[in-house]
């Protein structure tokens, strides 16, 4: 059967899906504010790239350090209840703006994004999987980029709102507590509706790998596929999160543009990241994922490898082109890591969004641009799209052995 005779989800699931979907536009903004908070930070409390580089670190090391409890979490009380939580948490951490505000200190705002970090972790650990789930298999990695088209829709309304308003051309730039109170409002508002809704937990057959002895964890390592997916992934979360956070910098650093107009290019490379996904969700019914994923990793390190070049125009066009080559890459990954995992799914989701501590990779390309130029620090992005060139390639290898095996002699 091809890809595009499958149905992208069943009839049953689909106020479900639309639910779990309306989670991603959220933690897309939440996570894409950051990237503005780099330069505004910079601009207002006087500090150099590397320290502001902090705000990513300390966001994702709430990710890292809570991604296994909240697989267990989850694994114990379901997926809708690690929804409501990490919800509350998100919202928690972004009203805690409002007390740390009044101390004005960097390091006191990275305690509330800690706690934020905490809350996106368990939302994406119990969604992206769910989401995987909820529909026939072959078009889950489908079904997963859509959703995760509204990811990136909240990342572009997060730059364009955000950023023009904390770069609106006063000296000390708007203040970065209402954005956080109006979001943490918000947040905790959309908890309760999750409270009250029933979301089906699915189901699957006891396997004997399920009977042996071991828990999930160890037992995930035996699984090539998800292992190599789950290097794959941290390599494109430092690509992505560093090259997102370093851009407003990058681009006024070169001296092509303010930072008033570079959020809003940043805004126009998030609108192809976008339409990437909602493409790339139409495409791989279409086609194998893996092989989607191949072609776009070669665009990925040609685009980034322009840019290492340094010419001018060319290198700028090329940064906004890999948005769009980069777009499918988080849930393909994903996705095709968790293929045929049954009842492991929830724990390997768990490990997957470890991943995101990637996000650190800006801590080491803010120290480079620091003690060299502006260009040299996407070799780091560079290599971590030449790492998922070569997962998409195992993959389609692997997918082409399996398919001759099962051809008549």
């Amino acid at each position: 059967m091809k890809p595009n005779d499958h149905k992208l989800t069943d009839k049953r699931y689909t106020i479900p899906f639309v639910l779990i979907t309306s989670l991603f536009f959220l933690w897309g903004f939440a996570r894409a504010i950051l990237d503005v908070l780099n330069k505004h930070f910079q601009n207002v409390l006087d500090i150099s790239i590397t320290q502001s580089a902090w705000i990513q670190v300390t966001t994702y090391l709430g990710y890292f350090l809570m991604a296994i409890p909240a697989g267990i979490f989850i694994n114990r009380n379901g997926y809708r209840r690690g929804v409501v939580f990490g919800l509350l948490l998100f919202g928690i951490g972004a009203l805690l703006f409002i007390p740390r505000a009044q101390i004005g200190e960097f390091y006191v705002y990275l305690a509330a994004l800690f706690v934020i970090g905490c809350g996106l972790v368990f939302l994406e650990t119990a969604a992206n999987p769910y989401v995987t789930e909820l529909g026939p298999s072959e078009t889950s990695t489908s079904r997963l980029n859509l959703s995760q088209s509204f990811n990136g829709l909240g990342s572009l309304f997060a730059t364009l709102v955000v950023g023009q308003f904390l770069f609106n051309g006063s000296e000390t730039g708007g203040n970065v507590v209402v954005p956080y109170t109006i979001l943490g409002a918000l947040v905790l508002a959309i908890a309760v509706v999750f409270a009250r809704v029933d979301l089906p937990e699915i189901q699957h057959q006891q396997t004997v790998e399920d009977q042996a002895q071991g828990n999930n964890y160890s037992k995930l390592w035996r699984h090539k596929l998800f292992v190599f997916g789950l290097f794959a992934l941290l390599a494109y979360e430092v690509a992505e999160i560093s090259i997102n956070s370093y851009f407003i910098n990058f681009v006024t650093g070169q001296g092509w543009m303010t930072d008033n107009l570079a959020s809003i290019v940043l805004t126009a490379a998030l609108a192809f990241f976008m339409v990437g996904r909602f493409l790339g969700s139409w495409i791989m019914r279409r086609i194998l994922p893996q092989k989607m994923l191949l072609y776009c990793a070669v665009g990925c390190v040609c685009s980034v490898g322009l840019v290492l070049m340094d010419i001018g125009k060319i290198s700028m066009i090329a940064l906004i082109a890999n948005y769009l080559f980069e777009a499918i890459m988080f849930p393909t990954i994903f996705a095709l890591s968790l293929s045929h995992l049954g009842n492991l799914t929830k724990s390997a989701s768990s490990l997957l969004m470890m991943t995101p501590i990637g996000g650190c990779g800006f801590l080491l390309m803010g120290y480079v641009a620091d003690t060299t130029n502006m260009v040299i620090p996407f070799f780091i992005p560079w290599v971590g799209y030449m790492v998922v060139l070569l997962f998409a390639w195992y993959v389609c290898r692997k997918t082409l052995s399996i398919t001759t095996e099962q051809q008549p002699n």
